[in-house]
């Protein structure tokens, strides 16, 4: 059983606070809440503590009946400072909704209330981040929930990109219905289930060997404009890429995933960069590559694209338009030629045939990656828009073979692949700093 935190800030998004806290209970966690006294203008401190079955606090100063205990754990004999205690108890803190001004004053280290002191506590409890909220506390969530404008202003995205950074687990914000009537967009809180899912994400044990590294992961397939209605795409739903992304942050690594026209849940722990077309594509993954210590290209990504789009709905009654194509950018080839040192390319390919293999090899060679993970869409059951995958990953000396099995299995699979790709490009650089160090010795 874990314990678990959660802040409630001002939003309408609140009362999904209500039902995460159920379905933690119900998942055999032990909750306490704590609430900024805004958030009470949504949900009430009683029906927090009616699910939970502990007091709610409110303020920095306000006694604690349980002195920082939670469901099922004996009270301390003396009463600690409660902000400080609920978080020195706590496995992990989700602040569910977390406005857009409570994400300022985390990213920036302010704590004017009980739910920003607590975090700057937990951020601390196992050594100091930079500047404020940071890494080596407990696991930190934040569930942003705001207007769309709010959520995309320059300040915001900065404040959130600053929290990442420093190791804050961003859950969302989803895109759909919004609090005022009418209106769509993002900024959304995400689900309950959804929330959950992310803490206990951050609270199983990560391997070592990927806490560190950044992975980049492409996923769904892009669409290319002919007028304003229609377009040329493919048959990629995107749950291969999404696989990769949750396997990999689920064994502890920075997840980002560029993801064109998918509509799937974000996985847990996970930063998505949503795009539509090959360009915008290319423009997120050259924007997010040199940070990243793995790219794993998922994504269909077209090959040609209309060269003259119309602006308008083309009509039927014009008769068939003639519609001239042009090549897209190869992303991927792209990328390869500006890669740094230590970096590890994994390209997919969706083949068609008893050559699927040879053309995987082929490709292999022509866009200098490091794997390519090439399955046969012409079996049935697999591939596009499936549960299930097999695939096999080639790389330069070897061909691994990974048989039908789920979609999140097959990802294991292949993470495993690019572990050793990763060790085998680690010797290779240690080899080579080493001989550089030996010809400026003279030796």
């Amino acid at each position: 059983m874990s314990r678990l935190l959660i802040g409630v800030t001002g939003g309408i998004a609140a009362y999904k606070a209500l039902e995460t806290a159920r379905l933690a209970i119900k998942a055999g966690h032990a909750v306490r809440v704590i609430q900024t006294p805004a958030s009470q203008r949504f949900v009430g401190a009683a029906s927090f503590a009616g699910i939970t079955g502990s007091p709610v606090l409110i303020d920095e100063f306000e006694a604690d009946p349980l002195r920082g205990a939670y469901p099922g754990d004996p009270a301390p004999e003396r009463a600690p400072i409660s902000h400080l205690a609920l978080v020195e108890h706590a496995d992990a803190y989700l602040i569910a909704p977390a406005s857009a001004n409570t994400l300022a004053k985390l990213a920036h280290g302010q704590a004017d209330n009980l739910v920003t002191t607590a975090a700057l506590a937990a951020a601390g409890m196992g050594g100091i981040g930079k500047g404020g909220i940071g890494m080596g506390g407990i696991p930190i969530l934040v569930a942003p929930a705001m207007n769309d404008g709010m959520y995309r202003s320059p300040a915001t995205q900065a404040n959130l990109e600053l929290l990442r950074n420093r190791g804050v687990t961003v859950v969302g914000p989803g895109t759909g219905d919004l609090a005022s009537h009418g209106e769509r967009g993002t900024g959304r809180m995400s689900e309950p289930a959804q929330l959950l899912a992310a803490v206990e994400a951050r609270l199983r044990p990560a391997d070592a060997s990927w806490l560190e590294t950044r992975v980049l992961v492409t996923a769904g397939g892009t669409r290319e404009p002919i007028d304003s209605v229609r377009f040329i795409s493919n048959r990629s739903s995107g749950r291969m890429g999404f696989a990769l992304a949750a396997a990999a942050a689920a064994r502890g690594a920075q997840v980002t995933l560029v993801a064109a026209n998918v509509a799937l849940a974000p996985p847990p722990g996970v930063r998505v960069v949503p795009v539509s077309t090959a360009a915008e594509l290319g423009a997120a993954c050259e924007r997010e590559f040199e940070a990243c210590d793995v790219l794993l290209m998922a994504a269909a990504v077209a090959d040609f694209r209309p060269v003259n789009p119309a602006d308008h709905k083309l009509k039927k009654d014009a008769g068939p338009p003639t519609i001239e194509l042009e090549p897209t950018v190869d992303v991927i080839s792209a990328l390869a030629a500006s890669r740094r040192s230590g970096q590890v390319i994994v390209g997919f390919a969706a083949e068609h045939g008893d050559r699927a293999l040879a053309y995987a090899r082929a490709k292999l060679e022509r866009k200098r990656v490091d794997a390519i993970v090439v399955n046969d869409v012409s079996q049935p059951g697999i591939g596009f828009d499936t549960p299930d995958n097999e695939v096999t990953v080639v790389t330069a000396g070897a061909e691994h073979h990974l048989p039908r099995a789920r979609k999140d299995a097959i990802a294991d699979g292949v993470l495993n692949e690019v572990q050793q790709l990763l060790m085998s490009v680690k010797e290779s650089d240690d080899r080579a700093h080493r001989a550089n160090g030996n010809r400026a010795a003279g030796v």
